[in-house]
């Protein structure tokens, strides 16, 4: 399963669509990025897609978009997440982000697993 490459260009487009709030980090992951409220994670960037987790009725409605699909790799798309159509501004994506956020941040913080 090969994994799309990012620029570094996709990457501080993620970061700037990533508004600062309590609880949000952004941080590595899988040689990507990923945004994180609580632990949990409410977006992510594989190659240049973005990704978002959606309540139902948000997964349904972004769904309806031309161009929204599936995220992450195609064998193996990660549940509740979908990526966002590309030809969306920045302020739609954001938008989009933020909603994730704000959905993300409803569900109870994750709980760091002891080091062995």
């Amino acid at each position: 399963m090969p994994m799309p490459k990012h620029s570094d260009e996709d990457k501080a487009r993620f970061r700037a669509m990533v508004r600062e709030a309590p609880g949000v980090e952004v941080k590595p992951m899988f040689g990507s990025v990923g945004a994180f409220v609580n632990g949990n994670m409410f977006a992510g960037l594989f190659g240049s897609d973005i990704g978002v987790k959606l309540d139902p009725a948000g997964l349904e409605e972004l769904r309806a978009l031309p161009g929204s699909g599936p995220f992450g790799p195609a064998e193996r798309p990660m549940g509740g997440y979908l990526s966002l159509p590309q030809d969306l501004s920045d302020a739609e994506q954001t938008a989009w982000v933020d909603r994730a956020r704000e959905h993300v941040a409803t569900l109870p913080p994750k709980v760091k697993k002891p080091r062995k």
